[in-house]
C-alpha cells in the first residue's frame, strides 16, 4: 500500500488535482506512466510548457531511481552483467525456439514477429499467452497477457486446446488474458495507452500486438501519407518498449510482409514499417513456411547467433519438428533396464527442406 502512495501523481511537488485530472483523462495514472509517456508527450497533455513538463518527469524518475524501481543514470558492465540475469524468460513450449531465443522469450524487451500468411506468427503468440501462465519452475511468470488483436484473428477455442494439450486448466487460463480488439491505428494507440493500468491491476507479464503496422498500413495510403504514418508507427512502437522495459515485461508485435519484384536473387520477403520498426524492436525473427514444418531465423539481435531453426505447429500450438520427437522417444526407451541401444530401432531421418538462403548480418 505504501508503494501505491508513493506512485501516486499527487505526491509529486507541483501536480495539483487539475494537472493530475488532465493525466488520469490521458491515460497517466502513476508516476511510472509519467516516465513512459516522456516530457513532450507530458507537454501536450497538460497544456504546461516543455521545461515544466521535462522537470516534472525528471523529478519522477529521480524518485524511482531513489525507490529502486529502476536502474540508475550510470552502471558498470559488471552490475548490468548481474541484473540481466534476473531477466525474465518464457519458454515457448519447445526446445527449437527456446534454442533460437537462447532460453525463451525476454521481459523488457520487444520481440518482433514477421512473415507471410499462414506462417505460424499468430499461432506461436496463442501458445505464449499459455506458456507465460505457467509457473517459473516450468519456464512461465505466473503471470496474466494483455492481448491487442488489430486483425481479428484471436481465437479462445485455440487457447482451450493449447491449454489442455499442456495440462492446465483452460477456464483459468482465458481468464488471465485480456484481449482488446483495435479497430483503428488511434484507437490501437489509445488501447497501448491505457495498458499500464491493466498491467497493475492484472498482473500483466506479457503484452502482444497482433499485428502492429497492419491498420496503419490500410489507413495510411500512397507517398503523401507515408511521413505521418512512420511518426505514429514510431511512437507506438517506441511505447511498446517503454512499456515493456518500466513494467519489467515481455513484449511480443507481429508484422506483415511485402514483396519486392525487383529483387531477382535471394528471399525477396520483406517486413514492413521500414527502417521505423527495424530500429526499434530488441529481436527480430522471420517466419516462413516450409512444406508442413516451419522455419524460425533470428535476423537481428544485440547478442543472440543468426541462426535457423525448424519448428512445426500442432495441437499443442507451436511444437518441436516430427523428427526430433522420435529421436527423444527412442532415447526413452534405449535407456530403459536390461536393453541395449543396438535392439532400438532408429527413426528414418528427417530430410531438412531449409532453403539456401543468403546469409543476413546481425547487428
Amino acid at each position: 500500500m505504501a508503494d501505491e502512495l508513493e506512485l501516486r501523481l499527487d505526491s509529486l511537488a507541483g501536480v495539483g488535482p487539475v494537472t493530475t485530472r488532465k493525466l488520469n483523462d490521458a491515460g497517466v495514472h502513476s508516476i511510472m506512466d509519467l516516465i513512459v509517456r516522456g516530457p513532450v508527450e507530458v507537454a501536450e497533455l497538460t497544456g504546461m510548457d516543455i521545461d515544466t513538463a521535462a522537470k516534472l518527469v525528471e523529478k519522477a524518475r529521480e524518485g524511482l531511481v531513489e525507490g529502486g524501481l529502476i536502474a540508475k543514470d550510470f552502471v558498470s558492465a559488471s552490475e548490468l552483467y548481474k541484473k540481466r540475469q534476473n531477466i525474465g524468460k518464457i519458454t515457448t513450449g519447445t526446445d527449437c525456439l527456446d534454442t533460437l531465443f537462447d532460453g525463451g522469450v525476454e521481459t523488457q524487451a520487444l520481440t518482433e514477429v514477421y512473415g507471410e500468411f499462414g506462417c505460424g506468427k499468430t499461432q506461436f503468440c496463442h501458445t505464449m499467452c499459455v506458456q507465460v501462465q505457467k509457473p517459473k519452475e516450468e519456464g512461465g511468470l505466473e503471470g496474466g497477457v494483455l492481448y491487442m488483436d488489430s486483425e481479428n484473428t484471436f481465437r479462445p477455442e485455440r487457447i482451450v486446446s493449447i491449454a489442455k494439450a499442456n495440462g492446465m486448466d483452460p477456464e483459468k487460463v482465458l481468464d488471465n488474458i485480456i484481449v482488446a480488439r483495435a479497430y483503428n491505428s488511434s484507437h490501437q494507440m489509445l488501447i497501448l495507452e491505457e495498458a499500464s493500468r491493466m498491467i497493475n491491476e492484472n498482473n500483466i507479464k506479457l503484452i502482444i500486438s497482433d499485428s502492429a503496422v497492419g491498420l496503419f498500413r490500410s489507413e495510411y495510403l500512397g507517398r503523401g501519407t507515408l511521413a505521418t504514418r512512420q511518426q505514429k508507427l514510431n511512437r507506438f512502437v517506441h511505447l511498446l518498449v517503454r512499456v515493456a522495459e518500466t513494467y519489467n515485461i515481455a513484449s511480443i508485435m507481429t508484422n506483415q510482409v511485402m514483396s519486392s519484384p525487383d529483387q531477382f536473387f535471394g528471399d525477396p520477403t520483406k517486413p514492413v514499417g521500414g527502417n521505423v520498426v527495424a530500429h526499434t524492436s530488441t529481436y527480430r525473427i522471420y517466419f516462413k513456411k516450409s512444406g508442413k514444418k516451419r522455419i524460425a531465423r533470428m535476423v537481428d539481435s544485440p547478442h543472440h547467433p543468426e541462426q535457423e531453426v525448424i519448428f512445426a505447429l500442432g495441437e499443442e500450438g507451436v511444437i518441436d519438428p516430427e523428427g526430433d520427437t522420435k529421436k527423444k522417444k527412442v532415447a526413452k526407451v534405449a535407456s530403459k533396464p536390461n536393453e541395449t541401444v543396438s535392439s532400438v530401432i532408429e527413426p528414418e531421418k528427417v530430410e531438412s527442406d531449409v532453403p539456401d538462403t543468403e546469409p543476413v548480418n546481425s547487428e
